[in-house]
């Protein structure tokens, strides 16, 4: 068994099951990868964050080949360009999260940096977070719309939709988005109270 992928494994099961605890997620609409020598690793089509398991987790190649009987996440798409955009990327995850998907509402936002500035922690753990347009989950359309901005910020915002965060490992992903989901909290608890 190779002992960095068990780590890998490990660790992605535990930001997972501490996504799908706290309210982060629910039901099987999220996914989570991780890259590992020339494979990405995804979670498997249907995967539920509170069930998941080590073994759960579907092979590709980098050309998105999958490598194992099971059925990867349909999402893979997004989680392969961004592994294309950069060698420095190792883990991507994305989720439903509600504050997120709330503030993708919020009209005239911008499509590079569509998160206000209150604090400044999501610019220092991420960066800027682009606004990709609304389509069909899981369609051609939204992985056409999501290649389209891909170089214009660092994470994003899918309208309508969720986060989509890189890091440069599990861990790195994981304190990625929760502090862009802390983010639009605040930005959204602010819009509320009609404060900018």
């Amino acid at each position: 068994m190779d002992i960095i992928l068990q780590e890998k494994q490990q660790t992605a099961v535990w930001a997972a099951h501490s996504l799908f605890e706290r309210g982060k997620t629910s039901g099987s609409s999220a996914n989570l990868s991780f890259r590992h020598n020339d494979r990405i690793y995804i979670s498997a089509s249907g995967s539920c964050f509170g069930k998941i398991r080590e073994d759960d987790f579907v092979a590709l190649s980098l050309d998105g080949t999958p490598l194992s009987s099971r059925k990867p996440s349909k999402e893979w798409p997004l989680h392969l360009t961004l592994y294309e955009k950069s060698p420095e990327i190792g883990a991507v995850i994305h989720t439903h999260s509600t504050h997120c998907v709330l503030w993708s509402f919020v009209p005239s936002l911008c499509e590079t940096d569509c998160i206000p500035r209150h604090t400044p922690y999501l610019q220092m753990k991420l960066g800027t977070v682009g606004i990709v347009p609304y389509e069909k989950p899981g369609s051609e359309a939204l992985f056409s719309a999501f290649r389209a901005r891909i170089n214009a910020s660092d994470g994003f915002l899918l309208k309508n939709h969720g986060p989509v965060v890189p890091g440069k490992t599990i861990m790195d992903a994981f304190y990625c988005l929760e502090e862009l989901e802390e983010s639009a909290l605040i930005a959204w608890e602010l819009y509320r109270a009609g404060l900018k």
